[in-house]
């Protein structure tokens, strides 16, 4: 199957929607909080809604999952498009530039295709299967660094790490990982591109992993759950280095005697 389309379409999708939020960003825009209590505002609904417009045109026959607005009726499709269009909203609402806008697209269970864009800095990440992993027009990779004492260890909120595991963070700094809150979209913006080597979080649903699987595996790292299965399921989630893949799943499993 060639990719490319699919991959030229979710990139240009992200784009255009990053630019709808731009036009709420940092002029104190109204927030509501939903059932859940996460915050939301008009630059979500009008990015997703947006997003899903122009993937019912081009591909009517496809099937949807978005945070903001659920599921479509294409139930049956082998095509599965998952949209975040602010992963990061309350970085968003404090006029902090570190979201992003998130596409997926799942053929037959696997996501194939993604592009993250992250609208303040105007960084583009996109990949495809065997089309390789794109940062700005460029190839885009995770780091070499083997040593948990020289990685860079980042995710969105230690306090909700530590509800999940209690002594998580503490294994990590015992190994002297440099420990950093550069979390939501951006933390594996910076695993993709080497500039951070691991990314954790206690659960992320379908939107917010969509593009990664397939982003980490084409820039050479690893994007699955804490215990080491790749892929994406609904849950825990880390994104790390190829180099450091299997020391980073022993300490978060507390087996580690490096």
């Amino acid at each position: 199957m060639n990719l490319q389309p699919y991959l030229d379409f979710a990139t240009s999708l992200a784009y255009r929607a990053g630019k709808i939020t731009l036009g709420h960003f940092n002029i104190g825009v109204h927030v509501n909080i939903k059932e859940n209590n996460d915050p939301v505002t008009v630059a979500d609904h009008e990015a997703e809604n947006f997003i899903r417009r122009e993937i019912e045109r081009e591909y009517p026959s496809h099937a949807i999952v978005g945070e903001e607005f659920g599921a479509n009726n294409c139930n049956n499709s082998p095509f599965r498009w998952t949209i975040d269009p602010i992963d990061g909203t309350k970085s968003f609402i404090r006029s902090v530039p570190l979201y992003g806008v998130l596409i997926g697209l799942e053929i037959e269970g696997t996501i194939r295709v993604g592009a993250a864009y992250y609208p303040p800095l105007d960084e583009m990440l996109c990949a495809a299967d065997g089309l390789g992993c794109w940062w700005n027009g460029r190839r885009a990779g995770v780091s070499n660094v083997s040593e948990i004492s020289q990685a860079c260890v980042v995710t969105s909120d230690f306090q909700r790490l530590g509800e999940k595991d209690a002594s998580l963070v503490e294994r990590f700094a015992s190994k002297k990982a440099l420990l950093r809150t550069w979390g939501d979209a951006y933390g594996y913006l910076l695993v993709a591109t080497g500039r951070a080597e691991v990314c954790i979080d206690p659960f992320l649903d379908v939107w917010d992993y969509g593009p990664y699987p397939v982003i980490l595996g084409e820039a050479g790292g690893y994007f699955g759950t804490w215990s080491g299965e790749e892929g994406h399921t609904a849950g825990d989630a880390l994104a790390c280095n190829a180099a450091l893949k299997l020391k980073v799943i022993e300490l978060m499993r507390g087996t580690s005697s490096a």
